[in-house]
């Protein structure tokens, strides 16, 4: 992809690079890399210094927290959005406090960090969307404390299966990082709901087959 080409479809998925002038946002590029990462490429880890500012134009990153043997999921970048702990790290000036990993190919576009501070102090638009992320994935995870905190397992796990389509390719370990369990709880759960005739377990792969009732228990009405 050229430069002219990275540059337009920058401008298509982020609304706030919209107002800057040609010459603003070639200034803006002009240390940028355009990478493309397989997935399962470490692009942070906890403690690790925070250097660069990432535009997702493909594919997607995980953020997670590793601790005590387990991991739980924070939330995804995906294509338009963009990592809210880099923003607060790079802002805050302090290192990462989690990990992030490419889970599906990704390309991204990578500011330097003066870029960054630049756009946050003379692009207005650009310093909203900054801080609209920290809102925004606040309530994300204020809604993750409160699954984790107080909603039973079996509406986690079915929410998760929710909205991926009619066969979900996870296995159990993915599923359960994802709802901050183990392995062996989720297994538990699964089969109960494979007993009810509401899934179907296949290896490393579970099929829908009620997703009414996978609703119903995720809305804590079954």
């Amino acid at each position: 992809m050229t430069a002219a080409a990275a540059s337009q479809e920058l401008q298509s998925l982020y609304s706030a690079l919209h107002g800057l002038d040609p010459r603003e946002l070639a200034e803006a590029l002009s240390g940028a890399q355009l990478v493309e990462l397989p997935a399962g490429t470490a692009l942070f880890g906890a403690g690790s210094p925070c250097r660069q500012f990432p535009f997702v134009l493909r594919g997607s990153i995980r953020v997670s927290k590793v601790g005590e043997g387990r991991e739980l999921q924070l939330y995804r970048v995906g294509p338009g959005e963009s990592c809210v702990l880099t923003s607060s790290c790079l802002v805050g000036g302090s290192d990462y406090p989690a990990s992030g990993v490419v889970e599906s190919d990704a390309r991204l576009v990578v500011l330097t960090r003066d870029a960054f501070d630049v756009l946050m102090s003379r692009h207005a638009p650009f310093r909203r969307y900054v801080f609209s992320l920290f809102a925004e994935r606040l309530a994300d995870l204020m809604g993750l404390v409160e699954a984790v905190a107080f909603h039973k397992l079996d509406r986690r796990v079915a929410a998760a299966l929710l909205g991926r389509g009619k066969t979900v390719s996870l296995t159990h370990q993915q599923l359960a990082d994802e709802v901050g369990s183990v392995r062996e709880i989720v297994t538990r759960v699964l089969k109960g709901f494979a007993d009810a005739g509401w899934v179907h377990l296949g290896r490393g792969s579970i099929e829908i087959v009620d997703a009414g009732a996978l609703r119903r228990v995720a809305s804590g009405t079954a």
